[in-house]
């Protein structure tokens, strides 16, 4: 990678590393040359001052850039823009394919335009780690593990054949097979260096280590005092091609922590408690990052923890600076002795590394005790919800009490037990967010222990699972012998992968899945993940409860959401003595005492091979070529029309929109483009069944991204969502104007395509909030969408829906769908895009049914130059070929 070659500071100086001579661009020497202000940055800002100071070239990166940040504590804030240059980009499968799908369509259409398709390969380091695709089709059962993974293979076989394509076709890109484990802890636990080194013109550079990533809780690496956070896939697919990442240099808040947690208390009360703080304050667009004396009490484990979940808290990134922490956890992850003098040297020469003695400026502050964090849970729709956890019972009932009725009481069929409003229906250890801590993973197995020791067993109506994020957990599961008294409860090895929390739990046992449709209950489950929204887990269960690993055995065990677990009795014996949370709970010193068994030697053995895969991996036949052969009959990967005249229309006026959807407040990208399970009635589920789909093969539409026919059908068919276009009925549907038909909105959408009527969608505060779904904002540009106009929009959909030239408009003020009394009959008209700029403002007009018409104003938010250069270009992938073919 080559970096700008302007070098207006003089920064460029030499590192003795190891007895190796590095190349450098020092932070430090800026304070020589007067700049006293750079020790009061925030860690983070000093990762991007020397992104900028390495590759100004005058164009993208200026003097003046560098400059704005260097003054940026003169008032903790700039309204300057940057161009950010990550080092790397990770991606997972779901976000990976359609990116690489993109890909493959970029080099068809840079060969019509009799260019070399080679043109179009990363430039930028990418890894893809398969993570998403494995589903918990078997459980609580010694073979789980090997049926899923056959059935994912089985089943995603086209996927994967195209992956490995993509494997060969395209130069640095590296694909971490099936079954190795989730991307977030691979990067934790093996792909981060911290301080990365590239060779640039003949010279070894070390840099910190810094990434994008095509999936929003790649912020979980800055635990480990890497620079990274999640963007939507088409950003992410520019920043492989070169370009650089548009932003404005961000607000950072300071969050302080002290003390200690008490004992019994886990890292995952603690984000919670976070997530809460953080979420009430305000962070959405902004930098977090944590100083404090508690810190030095905080292991990486924990800290991963907690800038995992900064989508949850609306934060860009929850930044922690490198300190000795960092040092021990890259030895305990079997790091070489090299790299762990590269990253001490390095970040000590640089200022990168913690020091509490040199206060640093924020833009403001928050602080918390740790010894005041307390159990909790989250929920049910919302991560940041949290709810002590002896609430839980009062906020599951007032859940219940929504549906105008109290506990019922149903029996299941063929079964000689009943299910009640409040059951856990589902109990999973699973996601990123927790089985990269061992801390709170021993905590499950020693909490499995003693319930077997006790006599007891998970209830029957409760399907448990175990999915790590990598094999290491196993490893030191076993190793501790508590991997066997999970076993006897339930929590068997499903997969690596991310299953639960994205919507892969798989199916219920027919019978309960029946009982709980039948009489409308109320189901619950419990999950270790950071993602609960309405439909994402399961479409039968309504009630999601974020929580530890040892909760999600607690509850497994009490079957109900409906007892407080520090008061009443989680089971009762088969003699019938009851048992507490106490009599379970385990101590910190028996914690500490099966910490023992984690080693570095785990990781080295199970990361020495870990690009390899399976045999049935290696197996897979693939065509040897630079334009992949694309098959018209296959389900799963199509060439999307993103480069077709004929699906986008120049720039102009919008004219006689009619709107597709009309959307309250916290409308996530689950609702917009679900990832879970396909429903055989919808659009999607008639499009494969007409293509000889079986049902029982639909998949998931998170396995389909690569085909833009399954995964057009799918925007807004979130089974949750709520179109106040016709209320009182959830799904995606809409009514046709001005017949006012009620049909999909898939198919009205198509409807009003072949009028030639353009679509827009209303909606209110939060537009966009939850994962990287590059989706989201794709479907609802093939489905004729011209613009979003939201009361506020969730930073990556925003960039999202520019990057495929979709309009984002915000209401301004006090008003907003329900002040102009909109209720989705009306035509509008936006005035004013011809001479977009930055900061533009635009008028709606609405002609109403009765032929009055209403104006207003709304802002336009494309916020950099490079957004509003890509959206004049009708989108970044048009912007990057215009650029490769120039």
């Amino acid at each position: 990678m080559a970096n700008g070659g302007i070098n207006t500071f003089n920064t460029k100086q030499s590192l003795e590393v190891a007895g190796e001579t590095m190349e450098i661009y020092s932070i430090q020497s800026l304070e020589d040359q007067g700049w006293d202000m750079v020790h009061q940055l925030p860690y983070s800002l000093k990762v991007l001052l020397e992104n900028l100071l390495r590759n100004e070239n005058g164009k993208s990166v200026t003097e003046e850039h560098i400059k704005a940040l260097l003054e940026w504590p003169k008032e903790c804030r700039s309204k300057s823009e940057m161009a950010f240059h990550p080092a790397r980009v990770l991606m997972q499968d779901f976000t990976g394919v359609p990116a690489v799908v993109d890909l493959a369509a970029m080099r068809d259409a840079v060969a019509k335009r009799g260019k070399n398709a080679a043109l179009v390969n990363p430039l930028t380091a990418v890894d893809l780690v398969i993570d998403h695709s494995v589903t918990v089709d078997k459980f609580a059962d010694p073979s789980a593990y090997h049926d899923n993974v056959a059935i994912e293979m089985e089943r995603n076989h086209e996927r994967y054949q195209f992956l490995r394509w993509g494997q060969s076709a395209f130069k640095n890109f590296r694909v971490v097979p099936p079954g190795t484990g989730i991307c977030h802890q691979v990067n934790l636990e093996y792909l981060a260096q911290v301080a990365w080194i590239q060779e640039v013109n003949g010279k070894t550079q070390v840099i910190p280590d810094t990434l994008v990533g095509t999936d929003s809780h790649t912020t979980m690496i800055n635990g480990l005092g890497v620079l990274g956070w999640g963007v939507g896939g088409i950003e992410a697919e520019a920043a492989m091609l070169g370009q650089p990442v548009s932003m404005l240099i961000p607000e950072v808040v300071g969050f302080e922590l002290n003390g200690q947690l008490a004992a019994g208390v886990t890292a995952t009360d603690l984000v919670l408690t976070v997530v809460q703080m953080l979420r009430k304050h305000g962070v959405v667009g902004k930098f977090v990052e944590f100083f404090g004396t508690g810190l030095d009490q905080l292991p990486i484990s924990d800290r991963a923890t907690i800038a995992n979940m900064a989508p949850e808290y609306g934060a860009t990134c929850g930044f922690f600076p490198v300190d000795n922490e960092t040092l021990r956890y890259l030895e305990l992850s079997g790091r070489s002795p090299e790299l762990i003098s590269r990253v001490e040297k390095y970040c000590k020469t640089q200022g990168l590394w913690r020091d509490e003695s040199h206060p640093r400026r924020y833009s403001s502050k928050l602080s918390l005790d740790l010894a005041e964090v307390v159990p909790c849970v989250a929920g049910p729709k919302r991560p940041q919800d949290r709810v002590i956890l002896e609430g839980l019972s009062a906020a599951t009932m007032a859940q219940i009490e929504l549906d105008g009725h109290g506990v019922r009481t149903a029996p299941v069929v063929g079964q000689d037990y009943s299910l009640s409003d409040g059951d856990v229906v589902i109990a999973a250890i699973t996601s990123c967010t927790n089985t990269s801590n061992p801390a709170v993973m021993l905590a499950a197995g020693l909490v499995a222990k003693k319930a077997v020791e006790a006599g007891l067993v998970r209830k029957p109506w409760v399907k448990t699972s175990l999915a790590p994020g990598s094999k290491v957990v196993t490893e030191y599961l076993e190793k501790s012998g508590l991997q066997t008294y999970l076993n006897q409860l339930g929590f068997d090895l499903v997969g690596y992968g991310c299953t639960t929390c994205i919507g892969n739990s798989g199916p219920l046992a027919p019978e309960i899945e029946t009982t709980i449709k039948e009489n409308n209950l109320v189901a619950c489950s419990v999950l270790s993940g950071n993602r609960n929204f309405e439909g994402r887990i399961h479409p039968r269960v309504k009630a999601n409860w974020l929580a530890s690993p040892p909760l999600v055995v607690l509850f497994a065990l009490a079957g109900t959401t409906l007892i407080d677990v520090n008061k009443d009795p989680i089971a009762t014996t088969a003699t019938g003595k009851p048992v507490s949370m106490a009599d379970l709970w385990p101590t910190p010193a028996e914690i500490a005492e099966v910490m023992a068994c984690v080693s570095g030697d785990m990781f080295r053995q199970e990361y020495a091979e870990v690009f390899n895969g399976t045999p049935e991996w290696q197996g897979i036949e693939v065509t040897q070529s630079e334009i992949f052969p694309w098959d018209e009959n296959s389900t799963y990967i199509q060439n999307p029309p993103f480069f077709s005249n004929e699906v986008f229309a120049a720039l102009e006026d919008i004219k006689g929109a009619r709107i597709l959807a009309l959307l309250g407040d916290s409308i996530t990208t689950d609702h917009i483009s679900p990832a879970g399970n396909i429903a055989e009635e919808s659009p999607a589920g008639e499009y494969l069944k007409s293509n000889g789909v079986a049902k029982d093969s639909f998949n998931s539409y998170g396995s389909r991204r690569g085909n833009h026919e399954v995964m057009m059908r799918g925007t807004f068919a979130n089974v949750r969502i709520k179109n106040e276009m016709y209320p009182g009925v959830e799904g995606g549907v809409t009514l046709l104007m001005p017949e006012q038909t009620q049909m999909p909105i898939y198919t009205a959408a198509m409807e009003y395509q072949k009028q030639n009527t353009p679509l827009i969608v209303i909606a209110g505060k939060e537009y966009g909030t939850g994962s990287s779904r590059d989706w989201a904002a794709k479907g609802t540009r093939l489905l004729g969408v011209k613009a979003v106009i939201a009361e506020s929009f969730e930073r990556i959909h925003r960039s999202n829906l520019i990057g495929m030239g979709v309009l984002p408009l915000e209401f301004k003020g006090e008003t907003n769908r329900q002040s102009l009394g909109l209720d989705g009959s009306e035509v509008l008209y936006i005035n004013g895009l011809a001479d977009l700029a930055l900061g533009s403002e635009v008028t709606l007009v609405i002609e109403r049914a009765s032929g009055e018409q209403n104006e207003t104003t709304l802002a336009v938010r494309i916020d950099t130059d490079d957004e509003l250069k890509y959206f004049q270009a009708d989108g970044i992938l048009q912007y990057v070929i215009n650029q490769l073919t120039a």
